[in-house]
């Protein structure tokens, strides 16, 4: 017998006895007070919805596709453990998240696909899932959340259109009380199909009734990006947050291991015990960091300043040299360039009308929007450098692009030598 959980979004979550058991532990737990927006509540005061809910939704459009599957007689002949296994995939997939969403993957912390792996196999959950699912139900989840599983129903979990980017971007826009995140989940969903690719392989993908939902869901996700994902003053709050636990790391007072234990607020309790710096003290009041200077990924050269989302020890030293060239004091600017990521990363393959089977891919498709370029046009517009300062202070715009052309090893030897970055700055 099901028990029901009612929510704002999907109105009736049915739970079955292994979901229940699973949500029960403290792993699953702890996502209650993990925000799926991390700071985003600091502008949008509805943003405080959290992984937990999150999760119950994306399981909860797991069993709607399969149901759908199902009854289109497109399971074909995958055993009730197959779908178990892909349901609870769906469940467990932000089971390592941590505190404040994805800002400490920005600072060179293991995914948190990594972390998901090490929880699905050493805590109280692995031991429920072995003995519910079989003792190879740790590795085999553990392959589905991370994307490269050899399951047909793979892309339900990690792929070009999973059933995570649909819930979140779902329940993101409705929390933040904004119209940009409206997809056609009813007609994504009956779009789904599970078929043969050119390559042989049986997975899962779409047919060609639901492109337009695709394309939907393409432009709805550009405009959480630019609008709510980041808005320049959740990045300002991301970009203090970052450097406050980076700080942390590098003096040990905490351990990279620790973090994916904690709590949203578990971790802030845990910074104001060990460290004394401004930033959690400027956090926990909103008195955030302004703008000094911002531009588009679209004014840059390809490439430009992609070391600042890899190398976070350099990142440190550049903008402490930037503060004391501009007059202030460590810590009280910083550079905030979004970790890269993909608007839409296809590959999909498409049921035509007629039963050819073609693949949607970074080439685009032959008489559907040319989603490849589109989703690269739309990243460069949505994705900015911004300079943060705790003060206000004026930046010479050219000075500041001829920084942000500068090589990572110009960048290295400029810090080194105390060069100043700047060309000019008044």
């Amino acid at each position: 017998m099901s028990e029901i959980v009612r929510d704002p979004l999907w109105n009736n979550i049915p739970l079955d006895d292994l979901a229940r058991r699973l949500i029960d532990t403290p792993a699953f737990q702890r996502l209650r007070y993990v925000r799926q927006l991390g700071l985003a509540h600091l502008v949008y005061p509805g943003a405080t919805h959290t992984r937990f809910e999150h999760a119950l939704g994306t399981y909860h459009l797991c069993n709607r596709t399969l149901e759908l599957l199902r009854l289109r007689g497109d399971l074909g002949r995958l055993d009730s453990r197959e779908l178990d296994l892909v349901r609870t995939a769906a469940l467990l997939h932000d089971i390592g998240h941590y505190p404040f969403s994805h800002a400490l993957e920005e600072i060179g912390a293991p995914s948190h696909e990594e972390v998901a792996s090490a929880i699905l196999h050493d805590t109280e959950l692995a031991a429920i899932l072995r003995h519910r699912l079989g003792s190879d139900a740790p590795a085999r989840l553990s392959a589905l959340i991370a994307g490269n599983d050899s399951s047909p129903l793979q892309g339900l979990v990690s792929g070009s259109l999973d059933l995570d980017k649909i819930e979140y971007l779902k329940r993101d826009a409705f929390m933040c009380g904004v119209p940009y995140g409206e997809i056609d989940v009813d007609r994504l969903l009956h779009a789904l199909t599970v078929l043969e690719d050119d390559s042989g392989r049986t997975r899962i993908g779409i047919t060609d009734k639901g492109l337009a939902a695709l394309e939907s869901l393409l432009f709805a996700k550009y405009q959480m990006y630019r609008n709510v994902y980041w808005h320049h003053a959740v990045r300002s709050a991301t970009a203090m947050y970052k450097r406050l636990v980076r700080d942390a790391l590098e003096e040990g007072a905490l351990s990279m291991r620790e973090l994916a234990a904690h709590s949203d607020e578990s971790l802030l309790h845990r910074l104001g015990e060990r460290v004394s710096s401004p930033l959690l003290a400027r956090l926990q009041r909103r008195r955030l960091y302004k703008r000094a200077f911002e531009c588009p990924a679209a004014e840059l050269p390809e490439g430009a300043v992609e070391w600042l989302a890899s190398d976070y020890t350099l990142l440190s030293a550049v903008e402490d040299a930037l503060a004391r060239e501009i007059g202030l004091a460590p810590g009280e600017l910083l550079v905030d360039y979004p970790a890269k990521t993909q608007m839409l990363d296809l590959d999909l393959p498409v049921l035509r009308r007629d039963g050819a089977v073609v693949r949607l891919t970074g080439e685009g498709l032959i008489g559907a929007v040319n989603l490849p370029a589109l989703s690269s046009e739309l990243y460069r517009s949505a994705r900015w450098l911004r300079i943060f300062t705790a003060r206000p202070v004026r930046l010479d715009r050219d000075a500041v692009l001829a920084f942000a052309r500068r090589s990572e090893g110009e960048m290295r030897r400029r810090v080194a030598s105390g060069h100043p970055l700047l060309a000019r700055s008044r």
